[in-house]
């Protein structure tokens, strides 16, 4: 079943007519993602499921305006999952734009958009370079997990690293056991053990090739 699945689905970059499938695919994606819980809920599930939309949506905006990697997995016409890649060629974490900062406000709030600045603040940090990407978003279809495309999506991530000239490689916080363990098989080795609020994880890193 997953060689199956790994011949019939293709990676390809999202267009901006993707872009609302996207942002409900990684929504069911991280409703349960300690990190969003604790940044974003405050008792209220209905305003909580409004934030982490709210949130998600502004971000893959921001991503597709700064022209980053959104990377998405189709099998035959529908769209299955998605990878959200940010370098630091765009402001990150303190330096984010005054736009972004108003929109991720009026959407999640000022709390909320504080913690998201401090975790990528965080990453930056830890990186080995001022030349490495940011694994943002990744997440597969719940219906459509189980069945190869998780370590299809990692690979597309992987073979997008390896055609930039100028990375060093790409960073992602990972604070899931099995997520962790899906990363480690693809060549991603855990750097640092990151705190971030009160959420414990592993900053991941896959090193690009060497580019000549």
């Amino acid at each position: 079943m997953e060689n199956q699945a790994m011949e019939d689905c293709r990676a390809v970059y999202l267009t901006a007519e993707d872009l609302r499938i996207a942002a409900s695919i990684l929504y069911n994606a991280y409703h349960d993602d300690p990190f969003f819980l604790e940044t974003l809920f405050t008792g209220d599930q209905a305003q909580y499921e409004q934030k982490l939309r709210g949130a998600i949506r502004e971000e893959l905006n921001e991503l597709w305006q700064q022209e980053q990697a959104l990377i998405g997995i189709f099998v035959d016409e529908r769209l299955i999952g998605v990878a959200c890649i940010v370098t630091q060629q765009v402001p990150l974490g303190e330096a984010r734009y005054w736009h972004w900062r108003l929109k991720m406000l009026l959407s999640a709030g000022w709390q909320s958009t504080q913690a998201l600045i401090k975790k990528e603040n965080t990453i930056i940090e830890n990186l080995p370079s001022n030349q490495c990407g940011i694994l943002q978003f990744i997440a597969i279809a719940n219906n459509e997990q189980g069945k190869g495309y998780g370590g299809k999506l990692v690979n597309a991530v992987l073979s997008w690293c390896d055609e930039q000239p100028h990375l060093d490689g790409v960073g992602v916080f990972a604070n899931h056991e099995a997520h962790i363990s899906l990363f480690a098989k693809h060549g991603f080795e855990a750097i640092e053990p990151l705190q971030v609020g009160k959420v414990s994880g592993e900053l991941m890193f896959y090193r690009g090739v060497v580019n000549e």
